[in-house]
């Protein structure tokens, strides 16, 4: 009798454990190094390092579990072409697991034409498949300053994108924070601290999802 039970919870120990392990995310427990590449929205502008989207990405996620490392590859100022143009030397040796995309805000400011911006964006896009690197692209809206033509060319780009290469998908980088100025610098253009922790929870959601899968 007693044997039998003994074997009994044996078995029902071994059992749950299995169960268990088969609901770990497998990649919880594995580096994840994660780049964000884009501009000044994501780079720090303005803040110290303590408050840079990379800081509060990285410690949010550590919090919930994940083992990630979360590098800043962003740069003030940069365009679609220049960011296109420094993609592959930044990738060089590099082992990048997700990379969140933020581009196209510069070009926007600068009339640059939709067609250019999506060429690059798709170029860049190419790239991260080649090098079968995950992809979580936040997109941007254009202000109404070059006429609704151009914004409607350019808003669309990035769910287009986002369709086209089946990458995950953040509609727009600053919902939330972009014209509230108790989000965003005294230019009120770029986020300070309180809007980078809208940010980083807006990304988190869908990095959570890539990282489970």
């Amino acid at each position: 009798m007693l044997s039998s039970l003994y074997k009994f919870f044996t078995l029902r120990i071994l059992f749950i454990l299995i169960i268990g392990v088969n609901f770990i995310p497998t990649k919880v427990y594995c580096n994840q190094k994660i780049v964000l590449f884009g501009d000044s929205l994501m780079s720090g502008y303005g803040l110290n390092q303590e408050f840079h989207l990379s800081t509060i990405l990285e410690e949010n996620l550590r919090q919930k579990g994940f083992d990630v490392n979360v590098i800043n590859a962003s740069v003030s100022g940069d365009t679609t072409s220049g960011g296109l143009n420094r993609l592959n030397w930044l990738l060089e040796g590099k082992n990048v697991d997700i990379m969140i995309l933020c581009l196209g805000a510069n070009d926007m400011l600068r009339g640059i034409k939709p067609n250019f911006v999506r060429k690059n964006l798709n170029k860049i896009l190419e790239v991260l498949k080649a090098r079968k690197i995950t992809v979580l692209f936040a997109g941007m809206v254009s202000q109404e300053t070059f006429g609704e033509e151009y914004k409607n060319e350019f808003d669309k780009i990035f769910p287009e994108l986002a369709i086209k290469f089946n990458v995950a998908f953040l509609p727009f980088l600053l919902d939330g924070v972009a014209l509230k100025p108790e989000f965003n610098l005294k230019d009120g253009k770029h986020p300070n601290s309180k809007g980078i922790n809208l940010i980083s929870k807006n990304l988190e959601k869908k990095l959570i999802d890539l990282l489970s899968n």
